[in-house]
């Protein structure tokens, strides 16, 4: 494939597990489009995932997702810098197709988006211009940097504080826990420009990563994705790297969240696929008291159980994203299928660790592997307390 193609629709071949089929009333051509993904991530970039070091961003692999143009996916019609944002059903099928392949790969698309459409949501044509081209074509990394010591999914509870100086402002604070940091080459940053007003205090800013007075460190997390701390020491930002407008920052952060929200999801439903293909293989073939494994009662049954979840949290994934894209959306539906899709995704793959026994606690395993990935989605983007809590909301308005 030369280095500008897009990734090239392929029919699913029998080697595919029809498990994973997508059953979303999906078309043709979306069912074609996951197969290449799918194709593209279980060939050379699970290589280059493999090969990167742990807990630090793997630039060649981002580099080969640019030059495969799957990076370009996320800013369609991209020309002279602008362009327009990605479909949440397409988020989708690329986030969940990639999931079930390789984990890093769905990984390292997915902060590309978080980190860059706040500037191709609300930047100027000159950062757009700056930055998005370089992200498309694996050459740049983003970051989102919106959480603090004390505020994770308090949002309007962040302190980081932006002092106006002449025409701009001075940024001073720290914030951690920030995927790709301290290794990105520029930062969606969230700051606060009005103290004591809550999330309408908060503004957002691109910050280049070369900045002086920026400064980080790696975090050692479960999982090893490059994750880590960000200092700002009096870090300067010019008027013109204002994200929209000022002390409307929280509404410029909501906009990629909410863009973002259903396809977490979608990579929850790609791991338990994973975990659910490998339980159905394993037990087919191990012979356990002169029998195959499947023949257990307790074993078929909770296959059943696993594959039952995982067809529920696709289809409210998919319903979440096509209303979104249909502008029928609501916090409702995309909390819940965050929710149930991350919550599934633990129980698939504990489930599928249980049925292979000691073996899934080997390091190097695929599921070793995705017990340390699936649990991080609970988490970031909204917590599963934060979800129930919309929802329950959601009952009462």
């Amino acid at each position: 494939m030369t280095p500008s193609a897009q990734p090239t629709p392929a029919q699913p071949t029998s080697a595919q597990p029809t498990s994973a089929q997508p059953t979303f009333a999906l078309s043709d051509e979306q069912l074609a489009f996951t197969a290449s993904v799918r194709a593209l991530a279980a060939g050379e970039l699970r290589d280059l995932a493999a090969a990167g070091a742990p807990g630090q961003v793997n630039r060649p692999l981002i580099k080969a997702m640019g030059a495969l143009g799957l990076l370009g996916r996320l800013f369609p019609g991209l020309s002279g810098g602008r362009s327009r944002s990605a479909a949440a059903m397409d988020l989708c099928l690329l986030r969940e197709s990639l999931a079930v392949e390789s984990t890093e790969a769905e990984t390292a698309l997915a902060l590309q988006g978080l980190g860059s459409y706040p500037v191709l949501q609300s930047g100027r044509d000159e950062l757009v211009a700056r930055w998005l081209p370089a992200v498309a074509a694996g050459d740049a990394v983003a970051a989102f940097a919106l959480s603090e010591p004390s505020a994770g999914s308090d949002a309007a509870a962040l302190s980081l504080a932006a002092t106006p100086d002449g025409s701009g402002w001075r940024l001073t604070g720290e914030k951690t826990w920030i995927s790709n940091a301290p290794e990105a080459d520029f930062y969606t940053v969230f700051a606060r420009t009005t103290p004591g007003a809550g999330a309408r205090g908060v503004s957002a800013f691109a910050v280049p990563a070369d900045r002086a007075g920026l400064t980080g460190s790696h975090l050692d997390m479960l999982s090893p994705h490059p994750i880590g701390t960000l200092v700002f020491d009096q870090v300067r930002v010019d008027g013109g790297e204002l994200l929209g407008d000022l002390d409307r920052g929280f509404a410029v952060a909501m906009r990629t969240l909410d863009l973002f929200r259903p396809s977490v999801g979608a990579f929850a439903v790609g791991m338990a696929q994973a975990a659910l293909d490998a339980a159905v293989a394993h037990a087919d073939t191990r012979q356990a008291f002169g029998a195959p494994l499947r023949s257990n009662q307790a074993i078929s049954h909770q296959l059943a159980e696993m594959a039952t979840r995982i067809s529920a949290a696709r289809l409210l994934v998919y319903a979440a994203a096509s209303a979104y894209d249909a502008g029928a959306s609501s916090a409702s539906q995309a909390a819940m299928a965050k929710l149930f899709a991350t919550e599934t995704a633990q129980f698939v793959v504990d489930s599928a660790v249980q049925i292979h026994g000691a073996r899934a606690l080997q390091r190097g395993h695929l599921l070793e592997h995705l017990y340390r990935e699936v649990r991080a989605p609970r988490i970031y983007e909204g917590t599963s307390e934060i979800q129930r809590t919309i929802i329950a909301r959601g009952l009462f308005r």
